[in-house]
């Protein structure tokens, strides 16, 4: 993801001066087609090539350059979640990058809560129930990487999360009464936080247009950078992002917003299903 960003930095600063791929790849010794990857965040960047195209670029002050240098190092530097690689499909990594650099996460489940908004004992049920065969050691290195993932958006300068969950994962008791009645008043006081905005589709609402299944929507505070639409599957995940593809999403997520109970009736609408538990 900071390829992403340094990638899209870098062909602003190309096309604002009016120059043309191959006269960038000429700079570094490159190609027209290696300038077009490094702008698309698909290699890495050496902090060399970084700094001939910014002096090509007219970027020659010390304080304009040294965040995209930095930028640069960073950006080959592999993310936490690199030290789970032993339970991490590779799919799942691309994902992990744009929710470590998404400003928002929009995201509507139907089945399960969201990963971000699990406790420690529905996240084992959950995984227990993904990977019957894995060993108590794999499932609590699982848990591990959701718990991690969690930290960030209850840290200073999180980023916002707005999650719209069918009621039926609200009333399914995974993990038994007790690890359910944790996860609802988890919810309650997640809903609380100023960045977590919570809503529930109630059954009564009938069908909607999100029926298909669940997914989520990243945005990133970056400008030159698209939306992007997530979409897991049992082996794989897919990544839209043209822009037909992401306002299809983004009406769906919206008319889910309008048929949903409204934000301040959550906590009352869980206090009633944790009396009934």
């Amino acid at each position: 993801m900071l390829r992403i960003l340094l990638g899209a930095q870098l062909r602003r600063l190309r096309e604002s001066r009016g120059i043309s791929t191959e006269q960038a790849g000429y700079e570094i010794r490159g190609s027209h087609s290696k300038i077009s990857r490094m702008e698309l965040g698909r290699v890495g960047f050496k902090e060399r090539d970084v700094s001939d195209l910014l002096t090509l670029y007219g970027v020659n002050d010390v304080e304009e350059r040294a965040p995209l240098l930095e930028l640069a190092k960073e950006a080959n530097t592999p993310g936490w979640w690199h030290r789970y690689g032993d339970v991490l499909p590779s799919w799942f990594e691309v994902y992990l990058g744009l929710e470590e650099a998404a400003s928002l996460l929009r995201t509507y489940e139907l089945q399960f809560v969201p990963g971000l908004l699990q406790t420690e004992d529905y996240a084992h049920a959950v995984v227990r129930l993904g990977y019957s065969d894995a060993s108590d050691e794999e499932v609590e290195r699982r848990v591990q990487l959701r718990t991690t993932r969690q930290r960030r958006f209850t840290s200073p300068g999180a980023p916002t999360l707005w999650a719209v969950l069918d009621e039926a994962v609200v009333r399914r008791p995974l993990g038994g009464r007790d690890v359910m009645r944790r996860q609802l008043e988890h919810l309650i006081a997640m809903s609380e936080l100023p960045n977590v905005t919570l809503q529930i589709v109630p059954f009564g609402a009938g069908g909607h247009a999100a029926a298909g299944g669940p997914f989520t929507i990243l945005r990133f505070a970056e400008p030159g950078l698209s939306d992007v639409v997530y979409l897991e599957q049992l082996t794989s995940a897919l990544y839209l992002d043209k822009p037909t593809d992401v306002d299809t999403y983004m009406r769906a997520m919206n008319n889910l917003c309008i048929t949903a109970a409204r934000p301040d009736d959550t906590a009352r609408l869980l206090t009633g299903i944790l009396k009934e538990l």
